[in-house]
């Protein structure tokens, strides 16, 4: 029987501090109601009520995305644009503990050299680290090299990989680094390579059309756009959109 994915749990610190303190003031609340005057206990009742949705809330976030789940479709879609199956040689930017890969693996040749890069800061995804994201990789039927390096400074030569990918992870780059991370992807990816992003409808302010800003940022790495996806999110605003580009 096959062991089942672990991706981590993000933004766990937080999360768990939130469910900390909820916990503690429904105690409070409930010595209060117990011994206090009506006054207080109406006052009891009101933090109970507002820790227990507070808590509850941020439970639910510690789950989301499940740490087990792989929402295939997106990594599907961004597969379907992009030359896999014929690549020796596959960068995944962002890889974290493995999400990614793990998605795109049915779609990756069995001989591909795979290599994940991530900074594998376990204080944002508990557990995201190197050997989290060569087990789920392995679990996937793919051999991965995790290095851990920054994606504006790619530690790799020029045109290193037949296909990088950056999936879900540049709008974490601050704005004043994109340009040298999109810049980065562009130079590791062979001349004859494809660059593959898949992205949220996440821009900065005063950005309304991602799509646009996401093939902006490809086209002034001197990147040209091929193929474009749109893959919608069940429940969430906006889409997500995978988009494929090749050397200008």
């Amino acid at each position: 029987m096959r062991r089942p994915y672990f991706f981590g749990v993000y933004h766990w610190r937080e999360r768990l501090a939130r469910i900390g303190l909820s916990a503690l003031l429904l105690v409070v609340a409930a010595v209060t109601f117990r011994r206090g005057s009506r006054l207080r206990r109406l006052a009891a009742v009101a933090v109970g009520g507002g820790a227990l949705y507070r808590g509850g809330d941020a439970a639910r976030r510690l789950l989301s995305p499940p740490p087990w789940a792989l929402d295939r479709p997106k990594y599907d879609a961004l597969a379907s644009i992009l030359p896999l199956g014929d690549a020796d040689r596959l960068l995944d930017v962002g890889c974290g503990s493995g999400r990614s890969l793990v998605g795109l693996a049915p779609h990756v040749s069995a001989a591909a050299h795979v290599v994940g890069l991530d900074v594998f800061d376990d204080r944002i995804i508990l557990g995201n680290g190197p050997k989290l994201a060569r087990q789920n990789g392995a679990r996937a039927g793919i051999d991965v090299s995790p290095v851990a390096g920054d994606a504006t400074r790619l530690p790799f030569d020029d045109g290193a990989f037949d296909v990088v990918t950056a999936c879900r992870v540049t709008h974490d780059i601050p704005v004043d680094g994109r340009d040298a991370a999109f810049a980065e992807l562009r130079r590791v990816c062979a001349d004859d390579g494809t660059v593959g992003l898949l992205e949220l409808p996440i821009t900065p302010d005063g950005v309304d059309d991602h799509e646009a800003y996401w093939r902006g940022c490809l086209e002034d790495a001197d990147l040209s756009v091929e193929r474009v996806a749109t893959i919608d999110r069940p429940a969430r605003d906006g889409a997500y959109v995978a988009i494929a580009a090749t050397p200008a």
